[in-house]
């Protein structure tokens, strides 16, 4: 059974920086877009940023645009999200997820594979 493991969330300060990690275990995986999501008490879970792994192009939130920036690793099948000059607006818990078929797409229903989540929280 494929399984996506989060690490590398925890408590920063403002402007401060955190690199997520994700990577994929266990079973066959095959997905074509790797993307993260966030999640804030009382929200919606919402996209922010994606990559495709065969061509690396990528897609973020404009929230995130110029700040967030998403990698990924093909061999060791861990996709990454390096968090700049964060802000306590983006305090959530971040999850990753997999869609197997397709492109980079910004609705969290059609990714088929999840992790976990991590918690990021920003203090001002």
């Amino acid at each position: 059974q494929v399984q996506l493991v989060e690490s590398g969330g925890g408590l920063v300060q403002a402007g401060g920086s955190l690199r997520l990690s994700c990577a994929a275990s266990g079973g066959t995986f095959s997905s074509n877009v790797m993307g993260w999501f966030r999640q804030a008490p009382g929200k919606e879970r919402e996209f922010v940023a994606a990559i495709n792994w065969s061509d690396g192009r990528t897609d973020y939130a404009d929230s995130v645009m110029g700040r967030f920036a998403i990698s990924r690793d093909n061999a060791k099948k861990i996709a990454y999200l390096q968090m700049n000059s964060l802000k306590p607006e983006d305090t959530a818990v971040y999850y990753c997820a997999g869609r197997r078929f397709g492109n980079i797409v910004t609705a969290p229903y059609v990714y088929n594979y999840w992790g976990q989540g991590t918690q990021v929280t920003v203090s001002s």
